[in-house]
């Protein structure tokens, strides 16, 4: 993974098993965070930025998160940032745009690493970084052999799948998951393999024909256009296309005359009027990259929400009808008494894990009783026909929100046989007391199965509107995502049932209050530290 593909990109595996880093240089600085307003006509910047640093940030998952100081670790040359996506969305479940620059610019001006230092000093955990050189439009067998001799225009709006490229930028403005190709310059063809870019809250978009396609204009917040000298140009082009392409030296210098060249005079130059701003000297110019990150904070600023203080206030949810999408276990003696043994808070670990196991298998065959049945006939053992039925569901796929959604894992594979599993990791970040998702794997197929997604308690849903809206995003119907728990509050209930009407809730029990820590009351206490034998210390 690198901030050169997106901080939070992995391979095409089996299934995307992703963490969430933010990939820096080691000598790399964060931002000053003093906003600056976009100029309405292009601007020239110059000199040199002053130096800043990165501040403190904690973190905990479930009720055991680690507050280890700035979350550093040192990798070989690389220095690795956790980083959690905060919330993408607001408390009714609404996407937030993700704010998209434009980097344009002539071959070898210093695109890339204008974007690269832009994502260093932006000390933003969520920036989605997509290249133009990704979509190269696959070649015929006479074009790959003009490309072999250097007679292909690669310097041309024709060359590039510009209806892919818009496609992709724009499911990654709608917080989509994208398949990104990737292009290999040395065969003139993309790679069999291909890339995964999850949607960001800055999504950096460089490429030298940026600007041509006015559909791809609209959708960009800020348009960078890189202005460096032609000489300079031409001096890393052979640097770059000798050492990295395998090309020599006459081959280089005959495409830049008959194709790069008239294409930065004829396309690439002409749309340096669409720029906000105009970066003289690419990446060395520092000042006009720190003038970029003050504007991109204030949007970010401007576009943030305090999603679990708005979900706690959000009124008196008493006064609400129940949700239709909610499913309450039937309150036998039996649940009650498993309920009883649950709750109280002197109960031993051992019988705490056994008696909440009882409870999650009851739980687990309610929930698969409400799936799609369909009717079947088969013979028994003395050849009579019976009339029964069978669950229509080609898929069932269990997701669980870490760590204590992982305890219901083990009672949902002994109801369902062959089952998926996926897992999603949310932690709160105590500074903001705000959810952040730092680490999903989920099945590559999981948009054609009916998902149970699972967390032991449900307080305010923040949580698990988090994990519903990555399943969205993820291309999971709605309407097939079961979230199953334990304990449930009414401010979580209708949160998730408000923000997503379509998806089933079912629980054991709901608990009608939610103090000012976001503790369920009466509640269970902390489901993960109970049952893992864990307390959380607070500072």
């Amino acid at each position: 993974m690198s901030a050169s593909d997106s901080s939070v990109s992995g391979e095409d595996h089996e299934q995307d098993d992703i963490v969430y880093l933010e990939e820096l240089h080691p000598n790399s600085k964060s931002s000053n965070k003093t906003p600056t307003k976009t100029p309405s006509s292009p601007l020239k910047f110059s000199q040199n930025p002053p130096k800043f640093s990165h501040g403190r940030k904690k973190s905990r998952a479930g009720g055991g998160g680690s507050q280890k100081s700035g979350r550093v670790y040192h990798s070989g040359l690389r220095t690795l940032y956790t980083a959690g996506r905060p919330p993408w969305y607001d408390s009714h479940g609404q996407l937030k745009e993700p704010f998209v620059i434009g980097v344009c610019g002539g071959s070898a001006s210093g695109k890339t690493t204008v974007a690269r230092k832009i994502i260093e000093a932006l000390d933003v955990q969520w920036v989605s970084l997509l290249s133009m050189d990704s979509f190269y439009k696959v070649l015929s067998e006479k074009e790959h052999q003009q490309a072999l001799e250097n007679e292909y225009n690669f310097d041309h709006p024709d060359a590039f799948d510009f209806r892919l490229l818009i496609d992709t930028l724009k499911r990654l403005k709608e917080g989509k998951n994208v398949t990104v190709p990737v292009y290999n310059f040395i065969t003139h063809a993309r790679d069999e393999h291909s890339k995964t870019i999850y949607g960001a809250n800055v999504v950096i978009f460089e490429g030298i024909m940026a600007f041509v396609n006015k559909e791809l204009l609209q959708l960009m917040d800020m348009k960078i256009f890189v202005d460096t000298d032609s000489d300079i140009r031409l001096a890393r082009r052979l640097k770059r296309d000798i050492s990295e392409r395998a090309r020599d030296l006459e081959g280089v210098l005959k495409q830049y005359n008959k194709f790069v060249k008239p294409a930065f005079e004829h396309y690439i130059e002409p749309s340096m009027s669409s720029a906000d701003i105009i970066v003289p000297r690419g990446g060395e110019n520092q000042v006009a990259i720190n003038l970029i990150v003050m504007h991109v904070h204030k949007q970010l600023q401007e576009r943030g929400f305090k999603l679990r203080s708005k979900l706690l206030n959000s009124g008196n949810v008493q006064c609400l009808s129940v949700p239709h999408t909610l499913h309450v276990l039937e309150q036998t003696p039996q649940v009650h008494g498993l309920h009883t043994f649950i709750r109280n808070k002197d109960t031993p670990r051992d019988e705490f894990i056994f008696y909440s196991k009882r409870l999650m298998r009851l739980l687990f065959e309610y929930a698969i009783s409400m799936l799609p049945h369909k009717k079947v006939v088969v013979e028994t053992s003395q050849g009579v026909s019976y009339e029964g039925k069978r669950l229509d569901a080609k898929k069932i796929c269990g997701v669980s929100i870490l760590r204590a959604g992982e305890t219901m894992e083990q009672a949902l594979c002994k109801v369902c046989k062959n089952i998926s599993l996926g897992k999603i990791l949310v932690q709160t970040n105590l500074d903001t007391m705000e959810p952040e998702l730092h680490y999903l794997r989920l099945p590559k197929d999981i948009k054609e199965s009916h998902v149970m997604l699972m967390d032991a308690t449900v307080a305010t849903g923040a949580a698990a509107m988090m994990a519903i809206r990555v399943l969205l995003d993820h291309d999971v119907p709605e309407e097939n995502i079961t979230l199953l728990s334990l304990l449930m509050a009414d401010t979580g209930v209708h949160s998730v049932a408000y923000a997503f009407p379509k998806v089933n809730i079912v629980t054991t029990a709901v608990d009608k209050e939610v103090n000012e820590k976001f503790h369920i009351l009466p509640g269970i206490g902390n489901f993960g530290d109970r049952y893992f034998g864990t307390d959380f210390l607070p500072d």
